[in-house]
């Protein structure tokens, strides 16, 4: 990227904004072979995936300075700079969550009890889809600034802003499930394990949540 305004932003800040999310999103959906590589035991094949995950939330963070670095203190737009930082970090926090959790379980060779295996992968996929969906709604911002937010524009946002919520809200309800097998599995398991895998089950959450957030953000701007 480069280190001038015009270069970096064209017409707009949100082109570099879209493709920051959609960096942070590609760092979530390696989640998925990831999980499939932890469930196997297969360990080469989960540090491949999770090195590539580090890379892709290193080059989130890189994206991520350069924007803040460049975007001015004022834009003649109707978004203020503000809105759009809040939302640049809410973006950033996918990527990071999904390191912390490949790296985690990759650092502990944490395996998934059998009993827990099928839904983890249903809870991972809808945390990813959560982030495939403000990926989508991020990318219709160019559009409504072009029009001015017009009213067809913003209810095509809209939708997938609803998108993302009932996948969040899907995510939710896999969490409680999931939870609720490992504390039928505790006494079986050790206990420090037990421990760690509570806090991923947290963090795949997070995941969604953060998608959910990037929703929020953009309700926000569509009402200004």
């Amino acid at each position: 990227m480069s280190n001038t305004f015009s270069k970096l932003f064209g017409r707009s800040p949100f082109g570099p904004m879209q493709d920051h999310m959609s960096k942070s999103y590609a760092c979530a959906e390696q989640l998925i072979p990831f999980f499939s590589a932890v469930l196997a035991e297969d360990w080469e094949q989960a540090e491949k995936l999770q090195q590539g995950i580090a890379v892709l939330e290193n080059e989130a963070d890189e994206m991520k300075g350069q924007i803040r670095a460049n975007l001015p203190e004022s834009l003649f737009m109707p978004v203020p700079r503000s809105d759009l930082l809040e939302l640049l970090t809410v973006q950033d926090k996918i990527a990071n969550k999904t390191k912390d959790i490949a790296g985690i379980m990759l650092g502990r060779k944490m395996t998934v009890p059998a009993a827990m295996a099928e839904d983890m992968v249903a809870y991972v996929k809808k945390a990813v889809s959560a982030a495939d969906q403000a990926r989508l709604a991020m990318s219709e911002i160019d559009e409504l600034l072009e029009t001015g937010f017009g009213r067809h524009e913003s209810e095509v946002v809209k939708k997938k802003i609803a998108l993302i919520d009932k996948y969040e809200h899907e995510a939710d309800k896999l969490q409680v499930a999931i939870r609720a097998k490992l504390f039928a599995l505790e006494s079986e398991l050790p206990p420090v394990d037990v421990m760690f895998m509570y806090q991923i089950i947290d963090w795949i959450g997070d995941v969604s949540d953060r998608a959910e957030r990037v929703g929020s953000r953009l309700q926000i701007l569509l009402a200004k």
